[in-house]
């Protein structure tokens, strides 16, 4: 092939234009090139198609991907791991790169806020060569540094896509505020980052954890990772009904955790009135400036709240989720999760699809 096809975001809320950029047959040290089979399509995504998150455009979206090895530049001959790489590998990625030498990575450790953090299918402007820098797109050349990870026979690309940038997000936020062994622990939001909540969660020990989210599909999809009961939003509409139902849930303390994974800010809101006093409550759905919300602080001072927020992932993050993911349980979950397969020629209604809640895990063939 001499050129490869990409959906491409040229404008917030309108249209992804399917264009075609020269096909890449080399790559500089330290470089990789892969030959995209599937791609993820992220609630981010769908902010950054709202302009809810600004970034350089044009812009190849998707940052949840597999693929196979069709060229690896000179001195990449290992994956993160320390596995052998060799053209061919089915092969994933973390989706961002930091410089481990400004503040944040070298001081204060907090390599997510990386102060040139760069992630594919968010800050690569795709009329910069090498163009190829997002999962919606037939080829993704990879950065020097990027953290690789070989993918072993045994565990299937529907399980790694599914359980996309949610799972990792997860673990990095729950690694942030624990859930120990026995803790009752309230997830609001039902979409992917809330289902990979759900099922760190269990795996952590807890006890009882309740889902508040829709529609009724994905509640049935968050009691199969582990949910002990659910609250539909849509049956329940009053916020203050949702509360009493939670309480009652929780033997009328609150949580020991809630994390919230829905991504619009009234949920804060309603999620700050739900653990314990002294509890802990997590904010991991917010990755998009979706408007502002106002509370009383007496609330956090009253409950002596632990209020902690959480910001994308490290590699040691993927692999901590790629080996969940060997786990059969999880495994068949979270690759159960796709529902929905677009060609990349559909990729505006894949989008849609995501924003409408309309299937499980959405995804594109390119």
């Amino acid at each position: 092939m001499s050129t490869v096809k990409a959906a491409v975001l040229t404008a917030y809320e309108q249209p992804l234009e399917l264009r075609e950029y020269p096909a890449l047959r080399e790559v500089a040290p330290g470089e990789a090139l892969v030959r995209v089979e599937i791609a993820g399509i992220c609630g981010t995504d769908v902010h950054l198609w709202l302009g809810q998150l600004h970034v350089p455009l044009p812009v190849i979206l998707g940052h949840e991907t597999v693929g196979r090895l069709e060229a690896i530049g000179e001195g990449l001959t290992h994956d993160w791991r320390g596995n052998p790489l060799a053209v061919g590998d089915r092969v994933s990625w973390a989706s961002s790169i930091v410089c481990g030498e400004c503040y944040y990575c070298r001081v204060k450790r907090q390599p997510t806020r990386c102060t040139s953090r760069k992630a594919y299918g968010i800050s690569y402007c795709a009329d910069t060569a090498p163009h190829l820098r997002g999962g919606y797109a037939q080829q993704i050349h990879l950065r020097a540094g990027t953290a690789i990870f070989r993918l072993p026979d045994s565990l299937p690309s529907d399980a790694v896509v599914g359980a996309g940038c949610a799972l990792a997000t997860a673990i990095h936020g729950i690694e942030r505020s624990p859930v120990e062994w026995g803790d009752t622990v309230i997830v609001q939001g039902t979409g992917p980052v809330g289902l990979a909540a759900i099922a760190v969660a269990k795996q952590a020990g807890a006890t009882k954890i309740l889902a508040i989210g829709g529609p009724p599909h994905r509640l049935e999809l968050a009691r199969q990772f582990g949910a002990s009961e659910t609250i539909d939003i849509g049956a329940v509409s009053d916020p203050a009904e949702r509360h009493k139902i939670a309480l009652a849930f929780t033997g009328g303390f609150g949580a020991d955790v809630v994390i919230e994974c829905v991504g619009y800010p009234g949920a804060v809101n309603e999620g700050i009135e739900l653990p314990r006093d002294g509890g802990r409550f997590l904010i991991l759905g917010q990755y998009a400036n979706a408007g502002n919300i106002s509370f009383n602080p007496h609330t956090i001072t009253r409950k002596q709240l632990a209020v902690q927020g959480s910001w994308g992932f490290e590699p040691r993050h993927v692999d901590r989720a790629l080996r969940l993911l060997e786990i059969p349980h999880w495994q068949q979950l979270f690759a159960g999760e796709i529902t929905a397969r677009f060609p990349l020629e559909q990729a505006n209604e894949a989008l849609r699809t995501v924003k409408n809640w309309s299937a499980g895990k959405t995804v594109l063939i390119p």
